[in-house]
């Protein structure tokens, strides 16, 4: 009771029907988030994508078809969940209809009743990516180098945090006031790069059709997330990229240009810390990172060439082979701190069953010392050398395994010293490419 004898209101965190469930990547990307997505996604009402662009890629196989997916959340392949662009992603709309005829043409359906994009996400143009190739020429004669994906990612956030971008919102408002906002970006950066050329006017006609094919799929979505987790409905978010590509916490200046750990789920969708339930990391058996830049387990001999070749790492966006080695779980600690990983996802397990020993790198040393904290510099990283423990390995096929108690006894011991390690519980282990070949483990 209050004061004046009326009955106390409940707490406003009472109202928070329902808890979000976020998927994040643990490691430098490429982990299996999409399969991860796809499985639970499976009794979602609605899936999201927090932040990125076209510059990550997820490939989900559904009975024997492979789709690769960049800007449409993958939950998109199942037929009654709605899928969220939120707005902390930044959209090319070229590559959007490009990827949705693309997955339509192998079976995809209802996208348009089903895909809801964010009126305050920002739009990636061509020119944007014209000057993320420039930048990175520049760069690359100065042998600064970064490896970007040339998606115009970080010129667009770029745009966004100088206040000259353009959202969504306002494509779809008076087309006489994007005109004028289109004319002054293209200015900007003609100012910086001279040689860039662009077609001003056949670009504002193109964005003219494209706001009538893009308008019936833009929403509020901070009012639709806020009206179904009231309700109770399942939300699901994925993340793109991940921790260590994160512009704050990863290995910067080799990162991409958005928060891609767990405060980017708040920021990118509108959604309250509080509402914020399961966290789960998805990890690689061993670990990858495309690009350039500091990568402490790398196997740059043919054991990496081996994990290379039977993993098929080569990047869904980039089409780069990317580098391999050993798992790191120091790292995944750090990763682990920031996130706060209520659960792992294992994935690429089967990768390892040839080799007779498999590493876990367990410790960092610099300069000879031993450190409890992530350098925060490249070339402090660069310097770092790892302690391994030795683990046998199994030596045998692990691909239709479903259940852990049928895994090789070593196989058991190697997930059970990675979740001994991180202190976080593994609870679903991939052995394969396709949605079936997860192991749940209960």
């Amino acid at each position: 009771m209050n004061g004046n004898g009326s009955p106390r209101k409940k707490q406003r965190t009472e109202s928070l029907e329902g808890k979000v469930t976020v998927i994040l990547g643990a490691q430098w990307g490429d982990e299996g988030k999409g399969k991860v997505v796809d499985l639970l996604a499976t009794t979602a009402d609605v899936v999201c994508r927090c932040q990125g662009g076209n510059n990550a890629g997820h490939t989900i196989v559904v009975n024997g078809v492979e789709y690769d997916f960049h800007l449409l959340p993958s939950g998109i392949i199942q037929p009654n969940a709605k899928s969220v662009i939120g707005n902390g992603v930044v959209i090319h709309l070229p590559q959007l209809f490009d990827e949705i005829e693309k997955n339509v043409k192998k079976g995809m359906k209802n996208w348009e009743e089903r895909l809801i994009i964010s009126d305050r996400a920002h739009l990636v143009f061509d020119l944007h990516q014209a000057v993320d190739g420039l930048q990175e020429q520049e760069k690359i004669q100065k042998g600064q180098g970064i490896g970007t994906t040339k998606k115009g990612i970080g010129p667009t956030y770029s745009s966004k945090a100088t206040r000259n971008g353009i959202r969504v919102g306002d494509l779809l408002g008076d087309f006489d006031i994007f005109r004028e906002k289109f004319k002054a970006l293209m200015t900007i950066h003609q100012r910086m790069f001279p040689s860039l050329e662009v077609d001003v006017e056949e670009e504002l006609s193109r964005y003219q059709k494209y706001a009538t094919k893009i308008r019936p799929l833009v929403y509020d979505t901070v009012s639709f997330l806020d009206k179904a987790i009231r309700e109770g409905k399942t939300v699901l978010v994925e993340g793109a990229n991940a921790a260590m590509l994160d512009i704050d916490f990863g290995t910067y200046p080799y990162v991409t240009s958005s928060n891609c750990t767990v405060g980017g789920v708040c920021t990118g969708l509108g959604i309250s810390p509080l509402r914020v339930g399961s966290i789960i990391g998805v990890v690689k058996a061993y670990t990858t990172r495309v690009g350039d830049g500091p990568f402490p387990t790398e196997l740059r001999n043919e054991i990496g060439d081996l994990m290379q070749q039977r993993g098929g790492e080569i990047g869904v966006t980039t089409k780069r082979k990317r580098r391999c080695g050993w798992l790191d779980v120091f790292l995944l600690q750090y990763s682990t701190k920031i996130n706060g990983y209520t659960a792992f996802c294992v994935t690429k397990l089967d990768i390892l069953d040839t080799l007779k020993e498999v590493k876990i790198a367990v410790a960092y040393k610099l300069n000879g010392k031993k450190i409890n904290y992530m350098p925060s510099t490249a070339s402090d990283l660069a310097k770092v050398e790892c302690e391994y423990i030795t683990m046998p390995g199994w030596e045998a096929s692990t691909e239709e395994v479903r259940d852990f108690s049928d895994l090789p006894k070593n196989a058991q011991n190697y997930i059970n010293r990675i979740e001994e390690l991180v202190d976080v519980p593994i609870k679903w282990i991939g052995v394969g490419k396709g949605r079936e070949s997860i192991i749940k483990i209960n």
